[in-house]
């Protein structure tokens, strides 16, 4: 059988394009949450999970050329699975924030991609270039630098969710390999839903302190204009346009290398806050994120030279 385009050398360099961008998409959340008054982690998850899921149902009609029904059964019960691996990695994320440190969060984040490379050979059967085993290595030793300072023992609960999220997040990125020959975008319209609905029963169940003027819906989900576009700006620009991007561009990267990609979200994230906010970083900051960054460089260069791996039987 011929190599189709997206196994191509030109369709890799494609496909880490559209990733990077979605990487960097995703690095300018931490500037949205900064800008928020008063709505609580549960709040922005809901608003974003619904904002995400409306901004992507045109995109998925769009795709699948004015047959929206038909391209959610093609992408099949694979596609409910990634969403819920997606909405669980999302919702594991901010609940990690909140009962454990930063550093610990982004410490555990960053076995990602050998998660991926462990899922992706067991599942799939794809092999992990020794170039990319070297680059996982290296932005390794970039996350130890930024965050070695910061890192404490931290509530068990709060590393256990933060590992919950590095393996969701994993599982996402092997699912939209498996199913790469159907438009897999119905995940991500799912995981919305998903990290939607259950915020919302949280929010229920545990209702915060409510938003300031301007304060709109039931009184559990009283959320200020200012905070509702925010949120709406995560689910449209962060989310959607960033999934977006990412599931087209996992139809001709590995598993592993998909991850290793998406980290340059970790090292983009600080500088946007420097530069919005005045939250100056540290310095081993700065240089593990450079560290971070010359091994993600190298592997994509590298990968850019050859084909990715091919998939087993």
């Amino acid at each position: 059988m011929p190599a189709s385009q997206q196994d191509r050398p030109e369709g890799y360099a494609r496909g880490v394009t559209l990733v990077v961008i979605a990487a960097i998409a995703w690095s300018v959340g931490g500037v949205l949450v900064r800008w928020t008054e008063s709505a609580d982690a549960w709040q922005i998850l809901f608003y974003r999970g619904l904002s995400l899921s409306i901004a992507l149902t045109p995109v998925i009609f769009w795709f699948s050329r004015g047959h929206l029904l038909r391209a959610f059964r093609a992408a099949g019960p694979s596609a409910i699975l990634g969403g819920l691996c997606l909405a669980i990695a999302n919702i594991g994320f901010v609940v990690a924030l909140s009962l454990t440190t930063v550093a610990n969060t982004l410490f555990m984040l960053a076995g990602q991609p050998m998660v991926s490379a462990l899922l992706a050979f067991w599942i799939l059967g794809e092999s992990v270039r020794r170039a990319t085993w070297i680059a996982m290595a290296v932005a390794g030793v970039g996350i130890a630098v930024m965050v070695g300072n910061g890192l404490a023992g931290g509530r068990i609960e709060g590393n256990l969710m933060a590992i919950l999220s590095t393996f969701a997040f994993a599982g996402f990125g092997v699912i939209l390999r498996r199913g790469r020959g159907n438009d897999m975008t119905p995940s991500v319209w799912y995981a919305g839903i998903i990290a939607a609905a259950i915020a919302g029963i949280v929010i229920l169940l545990f209702p915060g302190t409510g938003a300031g003027d301007g304060a709109i819906g039931l009184p559990a989900f009283d959320i200020s204009l200012r905070d509702l576009g925010l949120c709406a700006a995560m689910g449209v620009v962060q989310l959607a346009f960033g999934l977006t991007l990412f599931t087209i561009g996992s139809r001709s990267i590995p598993a592993a290398e998909l991850m290793l990609l998406g980290m340059i979200e970790i090292v983009l994230g600080p500088i946007w806050v420097w530069l919005a906010v005045n939250e100056v970083p540290e310095t081993l900051t700065l240089l593990g994120g450079a560290i971070m960054l010359s091994g993600i460089a190298y592997q994509a260069l590298t990968g850019a030279r050859r084909k990715p791996a091919p998939l087993g039987p």
